[in-house]
């Protein structure tokens, strides 16, 4: 598996691999709760619950357990969806374009074919500098390196 993290600009957060999985497996863990649930949280964090409203517009739902118990919910709002191709996702909205206290980033992740495997990369844009920075040195590149190395295992056995 080929794995690249960079950042693209003072706001942006990119991590792409080449990962040896058809796209389809690819969308099929980051749409449906049941997957999500094995692989979206670097270990020992586990998913408590999703939700998923899979269209523009469409809500998200996914709470984080710490290896303590601690909850956090996170709640967000599709922008794009297209199958076994993109899924653009933000914490601007906590539903239907009704506006989050805080908005910190919009993820882009899209999923396209390569050499009979799939060129996976997750973007994380910023509204700010410092959330940015907060989001590196909460471990952006090692979380969510450990994440793509759980996704593709997981569509590796589905």
């Amino acid at each position: 598996m080929t794995d690249t993290a960079r950042t693209a600009n003072d706001r942006e957060l990119v991590l792409t691999r080449l990962i040896d999985a058809p796209r389809e497996k690819l969308f099929k863990c980051w749409t449906q709760p049941e997957l999500m649930k094995q692989w979206f949280a670097p270990l020992p964090w586990k998913l408590s619950h999703v939700e998923v409203d899979l269209r523009a517009g469409g809500s998200s739902k996914v709470v984080m357990r710490s290896p303590e118990g601690q909850e956090f919910p996170n709640l967000g709002v599709y922008l794009e969806v297209v199958p076994n191709e993109k899924i653009v996702f933000t914490d601007a909205y906590t539903e239907a374009w009704v506006p989050s206290e805080k908005p910190f980033f919009t993820g882009i992740i899209t999923f396209e074919d390569e050499g009979g495997k799939t060129r996976y990369t997750a973007i994380a844009r910023h509204w700010t500098v410092e959330d940015r920075k907060a989001h590196e040195e909460m471990g952006f590149h090692e979380g969510w390196g450990q994440c793509a190395d759980q996704l593709a295992a997981l569509a590796k056995k589905i």
